[in-house]
């Protein structure tokens, strides 16, 4: 959340559930607007993710950027794509559950580079193996094949995509990537053999042409010149200045090997595509009876030959005699047949590459990339099914929201307030209810004996919804509509707004089963989708923010009527923990520290702020805020309050960085001692194999050997005890200790080495201890010498001591800048040795007194700001320390006891032993 409220005026707000007017359109986009200035293209409407394509690269998907977001919590950060992917996938891991992403939006919104980035997201956050590696390379590497088959360029979108895609990227119980599965399904067979002008046919179709080699397009009888070819010119477009084929067509063939196709695959594949661009150049010429005749037999000669050698067999019913348009009709239909089987099996295929052959139970998370709502000029068949897709989806989103929303506010004794949005359960019911709905009089129109036309499933439908209030055509409109709509054209009231279809082709393209596919996505998202899509709104230049094009997505993406659901009753909540933790500087009742349970904590804290009664609800475990502007005058006045208190706590929170990087530091060296031993492991185990073996093959030829070892060296024994010498010597030699310090894992030696086994250790430690003497600096041996004076003092005799002597000793603990200058002039003839922070204690009452402790070359100083204390020579000085008191000195003296306390105790002891000589007046007393 930006924090100061400057800054909400400058970038937006980065959570539309915490924006004020939240039922205003205009304020919507507005604070799209705003965060879209400032090259924030995310926002968050709770779990659902909105983008704003910038049509330009931006900097935030670096590594950098993913490791940012691995592992923290979904609203700890600015809204991004990264924290939408991390969140599904630590929440499949935490619930052992499969969970669902999806993608939506108009064509050009960024939906194929969305779901990109979120693979690209796991292939470096999830763990990494051979396996593993070879896995996700072939998920992303199976992106390009299927762009260059699926996508082609539109009005729209140069790369926009005609077919969708569902993928389930498979994990294993410790999260690793597994194994994957895509379902896709074609919509636009159609482009193959007809586009609109400025489109083109998909990407595939000129990758070839343009960057196949030339033996490659000689044996598929092709020439490099796209307008040779009657499929690739009917949009008028074949060259575009935003594609660079030839370099797409090496990336693609590069692809097709990683993910495991063969070169006899490739070229099946490959023919398969050059006899769809042989068909389009099949020409018919009218007889003189009017029937169709081939006016050029060699183009045929080449779609017979390399299908063939493709092994795809088609079976065609011959109808004859044909008319010139049956026979175009025919061979159109043929080539959208052939392309369509080599798109499914060529999805098939990237899912054999990609099966993982373990059994075991895995979770999956979905990641389903879909056209949104779509309104064209002229709306067909395809558009009817994306439309009606949608529909499904924003009743399911409707659905899911109200339920997670009712199931927090109960779980949270908080009273659910019902929600007024628009149910479009009647549109659904308009489109798919059986004998009445529209597919179901589509199948049956299909299925109708008789002359059944577009034209005739246009009459049945007015038939049967003629009193539908989201249902009109031309006959059925009113005078007024009827101006608005054509004879063969039905319209439909969709969520989003009214969308005008055309009837021509209904029938023929429903026969291509292509709504069974629709529907079959459908109910993959109702059975897997969490509350975690992710919706994309797009502009159409570069950096230029288009309010009409942006409110149009808004609406049909139905983002104000989720927004509405999410915002029923309460605009925030959080953890009592967490809230606490965060505003707790903002009362003094709380502040530092609250010792009592965090929800009576939280109910002070809000009441010291004001909070009125309507304005909050306490739940079970969370707060719940109803308006935003309760939560920003709060995160105000912490902003205040944090820079206040930055200036005292700067000391502390550095100690607190440096602890949390120690604690980091140590963990890491926990983890790599973890992997450090695994690995040793395996490798004894490997050694004790193969000596295992060798064994085998020896223990013949030495069990007299064995059997005589007790006896005097003889002729059966001799070659064994030169074994057990030569076996010990080679074993001892790869197993020498390898520092000083390690005494026992030199290698117990046999009866008959014992005495030379000793020499050999003997040598090997001077050597050891010779080459770190060698070693150490003169900075590192005083440290030593001191240590070793400490450990004379205090070793057995301290508890604390096996903690307390790791740490390093300082030159000292006060700065002479920090010694008064009048105590400074006093002493400074003596020359400071050591200074350090004491607290001494008064002799009646014990009353704690915060001194400095200065060492000179001849006495110890106790001093008060500008005041010497006391003075105390070191020939008066004897003491004795409690080991079970960490912190407490009793000195006693000529003058008195002095009675102090300090850190760095051991330090502070040894100083004063070494500078005053009285290493041998320090003493110890045990159990006091």
């Amino acid at each position: 959340m930006e924090g100061a409220l400057t800054a909400r005026d400058r970038v937006g707000i980065q959570d539309f559930v915490l924006l004020d007017a939240h039922t205003s359109e205009t304020a919507f986009l507005d604070n799209l607007k705003k965060r879209f200035s400032e090259n924030l293209i995310y926002t968050y409407i709770g779990t659902l993710l909105v983008s704003v394509n910038p049509y330009k690269e931006l900097d935030i998907y670096s590594k950098k950027q993913m490791d940012i977001y691995m592992g923290v919590n979904f609203f700890e950060l600015p809204p991004h794509i990264f924290a939408l992917a991390d969140n599904a996938y630590h929440t499949m891991l935490a619930e052992a559950n499969n969970h669902f992403i999806l993608i939506s939006g108009e064509s050009g919104a960024g939906k194929t580079e969305a779901s990109k980035k979120i693979l690209q997201y796991y292939a470096v956050s999830c763990p990494s193996t051979t396996l593993l590696d070879n896995v996700r390379d072939r998920m992303l590497l199976s992106n390009p094949v299927l762009e260059a088959f699926g996508n082609s360029k539109t009005l729209k979108n140069d790369n926009s995509s005609r077919f969708g895609k569902y993928m389930d990227i498979q994990f294993d119980i410790q999260g690793d990537a597994v194994g994957g599965h895509i379902l896709g399904y074609l919509l636009e067979k159609s482009r193959v053999v007809h586009q609109n002008h400025g489109e083109r046919n998909f990407h595939i179709f000129y990758q070839l042409v343009k960057g196949g080699e030339e033996d490659l397009l000689h044996q598929l009888g092709l020439e490099s010149n796209c307008q040779h070819y009657s499929y690739l010119v009917q949009g008028e477009c074949a060259n575009v200045a935003s594609i660079n084929d030839k370099n797409d067509w090496k990336t693609v063939r590069n692809a097709l090997s990683v993910i495991d196709f063969d070169e006899r695959d490739i070229q099946d594949l490959l023919g398969v595509i050059a006899s769809v661009l042989h068909l389009g150049n099949v020409q018919f010429e009218p007889d003189s009876k009017g029937y169709a005749t081939l006016n050029n037999s060699a183009e045929l000669l080449w779609v017979s030959t390399l299908l063939m050698c493709a092994f795809f067999f088609i079976n065609i019913q011959v109808l004859s005699p044909f008319t010139v348009d049956h026979a175009i009709y025919a061979r159109d239909a043929l080539a959208k047949a052939i392309y369509g089987r080599t798109f499914t099996w060529l999805v098939n295929k990237i899912n054999d590459s990609m099966e993982n052959k373990d059994s075991s139970r895995k979770t999956v998370i979905g990641l389903l990339d879909i056209y949104g709502f779509e309104v064209f000029y002229v709306n067909s068949f395809e558009q009817f099914c994306i439309n009606y897709c949608n529909e499904k989806l924003q009743q399911l989103f409707i659905q899911l929201t109200l339920k997670s929303e009712q199931e927090e506010y109960e779980a949270e004794n908080i009273g659910w307030e019902p929600v007024q949005f628009f149910n479009n359960k009647i549109i659904c019911d308009l489109v798919e209810e059986k004998h009445r709905g529209i597919i179901s009089v589509l199948d049956e129109e299909c299925l109708r004996p008789g002359e059944a036309t577009d034209l005739t499933f246009l009459e049945r439908l007015e038939e049967k919804l003629d009193s539908h209030p989201h249902f009109v055509t031309h006959k059925l409109a009113d005078k007024k509509t009827r101006k608005t709509l054509e004879r063969g054209n039905f319209r439909l009231l969709h969520y989003a707004g009214e969308v005008t279809y055309c009837v021509v082709g209904f029938l023929s393209k429903n026969n291509d089963l292509l709504y069974r596919n629709i529907k079959d996505v459908s109910l993959q998202v109702s059975t897997h989708l969490v509350a975690l899509p992710n919706c994309k709104t797009a502009t159409c230049q570069l950096w230029q923010f288009d309010d009409v094009l942006v409110r149009h997505q808004v609406k049909y993406l139905g983002l104000m009527e989720h927004l509405r659901v999410r915002r029923a009753g309460f605009a925030y909540r959080c953890r009592y923990d967490v809230f606490l933790q965060r505003y707790k500087p903002l009362c003094p009742a709380t502040w530092p520290y609250w010792r009592g349970v965090a929800a009576e904590g939280v109910e002070v804290l809000v009441q010291h702020l004001g909070y009125l009664p309507d304005e909050y609800k306490m739940g079970r475990t969370k707060i719940f805020i109803r308006h935003p502007r309760t939560l920003f005058a709060t995160e105000d006045a912490f902003e205040v309050c944090k820079h206040d208190l930055g200036k005292d706590r700067k000391t502390k929170i550095n100690q607190e960085v440096l602890f949390i990087c120690i604690e980091i530091l140590i963990l890491l060296i926990d983890i790599t001692a973890s992997r450090i031993q695994t690995c040793w492991r395996g490798v004894q185990a490997r050694k004790a194999k193969g000596r295992r073996q060798w064994a085998v093959k020896v223990i013949k030829k030495f069990i007299k050997g064995y059997m005589a070892r007790g006896e005097a060296k003889t002729t059966d024994n001799s070659e064994y005890l030169a074994f057990v010498r030569q076996n010990y010597l080679n074993r001892l030699k790869d197993n020498l200790p390898k520092m000083v310090l390690d005494k026992t894992s030199w290698l117990t030696p046999p009866p008959v080495l014992m005495e030379t086994s000793e020499i050999l250790r003997q040598l090997h430690m001077r050597l050891m201890v010779r080459k770190y003497i060698r070693g150490i600096t003169a900075q590192q041996k005083a440290q030593l010498q001191l240590k070793g004076i400490t450990s004379v003092i205090f070793k057995g005799k301290k508890d604390s001591y096996p903690q307390s002597v790791s740490q390093p000793y300082v030159d000292t603990r006060i700065s002479e800048q920090d010694i008064n200058m009048k105590v400074l002039q006093m002493i400074r003839h003596e020359g400071i040795k050591y200074s350090i922070p004491i607290v001494k204690y008064d002799r009646n009452g014990f009353k704690a007194r915060p001194r400095q402790l200065i060492l000179t070359q001849t006495a110890a100083y106790v001093v008060d700001d500008a005041k010497i204390k006391q003075r105390v020579l070191y020939t008066t000085l004897k003491g004795e320390h409690s080991p079970n008191a960490i912190q407490c000195v009793l000195t006693s003296c000529a003058q008195g006891d002095l009675i102090m306390q300090c850190d760095h105790l051991f330090e502070a002891l040894t100083k004063l032993s070494v500078v005053a000589n009285k290493q041998s007046a320090i003493n110890v007393v045990q159990g006091r």
